[in-house]
């Protein structure tokens, strides 16, 4: 049959007349025929789709689409070929209905994933999509589920040529004014997931000069409310990584003060407009305020200027507060997203997230939260407890530290880090009664716990918290004294293991701030396996890690203080003297500068 197919219209035509057809797709679909059978099938069937337009109406009315699909999740590449190249021939002939491919929705992530299995899978499955793109805008839904965070997709979909035109000028011109607004919108979101995954540069003049203007036009209160509310959150996500775009969106149409028309829904205008449309108001008003916060969000998450006219927006600091009491919770969570992004701002930390006490509706809100709400409110609380934030006392005085003490014991990774740098900026420069309440709430047993966690973000604001409560010398003198001998084992556990530079690095200056202390400096210098380490990293290849090192034996040596006598000469006995000699010839300026400090302490 193959042989006598091919090239021959007429005995295609035959073949589909007696009725070829639907013994061809029988045997195709029994799982008792041999692979090779099952594919020699799929072969002719392909043959017979090249034939006249009335061959493949004959082929969709036997139902060869679904035939072909099913076949496809068999795990041999050749027979998926096979059928790939036959659907293929299908579905760019004009007479096919190409929503057939999207009946099921299982269809299209299916494709995707059969894109990378091979050169010939990736030509039939973009052929198809590219096709399906040509001929009608609905089907572009498939082109941003498809492109939505995937690389590898996005890379295959900017190259396809649809007519001798590269993809992304086709939706180009698919956003231009006088197309119908959900081709537009469609063709934007299409483009941006392209973008974010990495297939289109974001400085593109498609990105630019075409996509963000589209989905700010979006934004409009002359939209319908669904437009208005997928172009706030499309252009959320298209600029959320990248402050030129952020930038430029700030300027372009005045979005900062067109998205406080998102909080006076309905007005007039639109209420009339969805009446008729039977929209749910309580429910529109909430998408709107959602979207608005996301948008305010992603556009004051790097520039300080642009923070500055968000939050000087008609009562936007009185919207947020108030959408962090919510009853929807992507309301709330939105909300609490633009207040993190805006708590960036050393100078909004000072002026409006003080002036509308923000501190207490946010502190309401880690009482009793999803993870997904607590891990930005607690994200948003450390940046509160900076200590230049004036919110910091005021926190401090409502019994915050059980509450963190609490989210280092969580299951999520996010919810522990987010307790314990809270807990590490509420230590920075602290009065001892902080610090002693802190480790008194949190407990030795699970400070160390939180010294070994898998987490090395965990790991790294635990180290951080240690340095911060050990420093000034009688902080260093009484914490050591109480727990000095579980510190100690904690930092050489994880001076002798497998950890990062930036972990060691952390864990020398804490050391060195141990060096520091008056009677602290005892526990390593009566500690020769210690003083060995502090040896091996002075001669360590990086140069962060002899840093802090040689900072740690500058702390030890130095002459103003009791029994600095004794512990040069100790320290000289061991041979450190020579490696400090060594280290004043080094070629890094700093290394060089702290060794030579350190030598001085000799020659005094």
């Amino acid at each position: 049959m193959k042989n006598a197919v091919i090239g021959n219209n007429k005995q295609k035509a035959n073949l589909i007349v007696l009725g070829a057809v639907p013994r061809l797709l029988y045997l195709l679909q029994q799982s008792s025929s041999s692979l090779e059978l099952r594919t020699e099938c799929a072969v002719v069937l392909g043959s017979l789709a090249m034939g006249t337009e009335n061959n493949i109406k004959s082929l969709v009315d036997c139902h060869i689409i679904p035939a072909l699909l099913q076949g496809l999740l068999c795990s041999d590449l050749i027979f998926i070929e096979a059928c790939l190249r036959c659907l293929r021939t299908v579905f760019i002939s004009p007479v096919t209905p190409v929503q057939l491919l999207y009946t099921d929705p299982t269809v299209i992530p299916h494709l995707m994933s059969l894109l990378s299995r091979s050169r010939h899978t990736k030509e039939y499955i973009t052929q198809i999509f590219a096709h399906c793109c040509k001929v009608a805008h609905t089907t572009l839904l498939i082109m941003f589920f498809l492109a939505y965070e995937n690389t590898q997709v996005s890379m295959t979909l900017v190259n396809v040529l649809v007519d001798g035109e590269q993809l992304s000028q086709v939706f180009v011109r698919m956003m231009q004014r006088d197309k119908p607004i959900e081709m537009q919108l469609t063709a934007a979101k299409c483009l941006t997931y392209m973008c974010r995954a990495g297939a289109i540069r974001t400085d593109d003049n498609c990105i630019i000069l075409k996509t963000l203007p589209c989905l700010v036009r979006m934004c409009s209160k002359e939209r319908l409310l669904e437009e208005r509310v997928e172009g706030a959150e499309t252009l959320a996500y298209l600029m959320e990584p990248d402050v030129e775009l952020q930038r430029i969106a700030s300027f372009t149409d005045h979005l900062v003060s067109m998205l406080a028309d998102y909080f006076k829904y309905p007005s007039s205008v639109s209420a009339i407009t969805d009446i008729k449309r039977y929209v749910d108001f309580k429910s529109g008003c909430n998408q709107l305020r959602q979207a608005a916060f996301k948008l305010y969000a992603s556009l004051g998450s790097n520039d300080e200027d642009i923070r500055k006219k968000i939050t000087e927006t008609e009562n936007m600091m009185d919207r947020i507060v108030s959408g962090l009491s919510e009853s929807s919770i992507k309301v709330r969570l939105a909300a609490v997203r633009c207040l993190h992004s805006l708590s960036r701002s050393v100078q909004q930390l000072r002026t409006s997230f003080h002036d509308h006490a923000v501190w207490k509706p946010l502190m309401k809100l880690l009482q009793n939260a999803p993870d997904e709400v607590l891990v930005m409110a607690s994200s948003t609380l450390c940046n509160l407890l900076l200590e230049f934030s004036p919110s910091k006392e005021p926190i401090l005085d409502s019994g915050v530290i059980e509450l963190l003490c609490s989210l280092t014991q969580s299951d999520s990774p996010a919810l522990r880090v987010n307790g314990i740098w809270a807990l590490m900026n509420m230590a920075f420069q602290a009065d001892q009664k902080v610090k002693v309440e802190i480790v008194r709430a949190l407990g030795t047993e699970q400070l160390f716990r939180l010294l070994s966690d898998p987490d090395t973000n965990v790991l790294m604001k635990t180290l951080g918290l240690l340095r911060n409560l050990l420093s000034t010398r009688p902080h260093i003198d009484q914490i050591m004294s109480s727990h000095g001998k579980q510190i100690m084992q904690a930092v050489t556990l994880i001076l002798e293991g497998e950890h990062s530079i930036e972990v060691k690095e952390q864990t020398l200056c804490i050391l060195a701030n141990i060096a520091d202390g008056n009677t602290a400096k005892e526990l390593i210098m009566t500690n020769d396996d210690m003083l060995q380490k502090i040896k091996y990293y002075m001669g360590h290849s990086n140069v962060k890690l002899q840093l802090a090192a040689t900072f740690c034996i500058s702390n030890l040596i130095w002459n103003e203080e009791d029994g600095s006598q004794e512990r040069q000469d100790k320290l000289k006995d061991m041979g450190f003297v020579d490696i400090l000699h060594k280290l004043t010839q080094a070629s890094d300026p700093n290394l060089c500068d702290r060794a030579k400090t350190a030598m001085q302490q000799y020659l005094a």
